[in-house]
């Protein structure tokens, strides 16, 4: 997958996840603060891959399951603690 340069990664945020962001279990936790954590992991994700210990702007804690895609970083869901 080509680069666009650092902290300039697409990110996709699927319907899915986006509608957990309502539940109260992920409330406090907005598309800022899952763009800004989605970016910050390093690397190729090439499957769907869980990642733990991300902070939302908040202060609530949170995880991310995602892959990278051809359109960019796909985020499947959000799991709030």
């Amino acid at each position: 997958m080509a680069r666009l340069g650092l902290g300039m990664m697409k990110v996709v945020i699927t319907a899915h996840a986006r509608k957990r962001l309502q539940d109260l279990r992920q409330e406090q936790i907005n598309e800022h603060d899952i763009r800004v954590a989605a970016r910050s992991i390093p690397g190729h994700i090439p499957t769907a891959t869980r990642f733990r210990g991300f902070m939302a702007a908040s202060g609530r804690p949170f995880d991310l399951v995602v892959k990278d895609v051809l359109a960019g970083r796909l985020v499947i869901t959000i799991i709030g603690k």
